[in-house]
């Protein structure tokens, strides 16, 4: 299906982790399907290189939102949801993207401190913001929250330590939203897994693999569409690959 075909206009969508890689990528198409992209991370440089990359194109203009995730506490969420809902109302549509891959290390020598950062960042900091966004994302007449997997969040393979265990969790944690909001029409909840994709995260996990075999993130932009626009208003609770 051609991207043009999923309209996104006049959507409003939280993007995390939306200075590099896939999180890029996905601001940019969003926002080439007239959506209204909130772009976060924690570096105001980087958001401002994709903020003017989107304007160049003459896409819809975003906006930048700062948060670290690590270091974010109540103060800070509370903040993005005051300022979102000021400003717009509601939320239609949060790709939570954002993450850290920790160490490549066997359970019995992993950093217990590296542990702890890479579950905060991966899972417990993704269950802090879409909670404190439900309010904002119950006001769409349509919410699509995407949660990013992995494919060792569904099958635990060696040396993958907090990374895994934090995407299992992800995959829990949506599909616990998506049953508890069972009764909720307005607002899905879906994991996507991007798979073997060229980002500087994969370059980290396998530094002498072949990039040319690799596929880009704008090649999956189908799939991210599709579960952030209206055509995907009846799928929840579901975890798409896209390879």
């Amino acid at each position: 299906m051609e991207l043009s075909e999923l309209q996104l206009k006049n959507k409003i969508i939280m993007v995390t982790g939306a200075n590099q890689g896939i999180g890029k990528t996905a601001s940019i198409t969003y926002a080439s399907l007239g959506a209204k992209v909130i772009l976060l991370g924690r570096s105001l440089e980087s958001l401002e290189g994709v903020y003017d990359e989107i304007i160049g194109l003459n896409y819809t203009e975003p906006m930048i939102s700062l948060m670290d995730l690590e270091k974010a506490d109540g103060n800070d969420y509370q903040m993005i949801l005051e300022n979102l809902m000021s400003e717009f109302g509601k939320l239609d549509g949060l790709l939570l993207n954002a993450s850290i891959l920790g160490d490549r290390s066997p359970i019995a020598h992993y950093d217990s401190e590296t542990w702890v950062r890479t579950i905060h960042v991966n899972l417990t900091a993704q269950f802090l913001l879409t909670k404190t966004l439900l309010p904002a994302l119950y006001e769409s007449d349509s919410a699509s929250v995407i949660f990013t997997s992995s494919g060792v969040g569904k099958i635990g393979k060696p040396f993958w330590g907090a990374y895994s265990v934090s995407k299992f969790g992800i995959e829990a944690l949506s599909q616990i939203l998506s049953s508890e909001h069972e009764d909720e029409s307005n607002i899905r909840f879906n994991c996507i897994n991007p798979g073997a994709t060229r980002t500087k995260m994969r370059k980290e996990a396998y530094p002498y693999e072949d990039e040319d075999k690799l596929v880009e993130p704008i090649d999956l932009m189908d799939k991210y569409v599709w579960l952030m626009s209206d055509e995907s208003k009846d799928i929840t609770g579901q975890s798409i690959d896209c390879q």
